[in-house]
């Protein structure tokens, strides 16, 4: 299966390639832009600032750019936070992708949007700041209007960025659960 694998705030980051390499001994081919060109924020207020400087417009034309090369192939679009956002716009906007994997990362869904059939899965935690329950629910009824198969996984006890080992967020039993959920999935595809 081919993979574009896009970065939370934090940009590139070890987490991240870590994530990448496990898919890729998985027998994936993964991509990996960097959507901040060299930058990698400190914190979660620095990348939500350079998130913000950037713009989400100009983040989601350099997804696209990046996506471009592999799209013909058929790509799972995956992401972490706002990479889960920016990941969901392309796989929508996408009539060949293949499916669809976030990691605590949403993004809202216009009224005429199509997923038809396209395959999505949702890991996020309990009492993720960033992806309320009143959110996702209607996340997941707009989704699955728009004809997505959609499977959503809820971890308790952990934070946003909860497979990040390198965060305090970290959680490593939801962190495992969520690689085999995902590479599950994969394999089905």
């Amino acid at each position: 299966m081919e993979i574009l694998l896009i970065h939370s705030v934090y940009g590139v980051r070890p987490a991240l390639e870590q994530a990448a390499g496990r898919l890729r001994e998985a027998g994936h081919e993964v991509h990996v832009p960097d959507l901040f060109e060299g930058l990698s924020p400190a914190d979660m207020e620095e990348g939500l600032a350079l998130r913000d400087e950037i713009g989400t417009d100009e983040l989601l034309k350099r997804a696209v750019r990046a996506a471009a090369p592999y799209s013909d192939k058929g790509l799972v679009y995956a992401g972490f936070s706002l990479g889960g956002a920016i990941a969901q716009n392309l796989a929508l906007a996408d009539e060949k992708a293949r499916g669809l994997v976030l990691f605590s990362g949403t993004s809202d869904l216009p009224d005429d949007a199509s997923a038809e059939d396209l395959p999505v899965q949702l890991h996020v935690t309990e009492n993720d700041p960033f992806e309320p329950h009143d959110w996702l629910n209607a996340w997941y009824l707009r989704m699955q209007r728009a004809g997505a198969d959609v499977e959503v996984y809820r971890y308790p006890g952990a934070g946003h960025l909860y497979t990040d080992p390198d965060l305090p967020d970290y959680d490593a039993e939801a962190a495992e659960a969520t690689w085999r959920t995902v590479q599950g999935f994969l394999d089905s595809l």
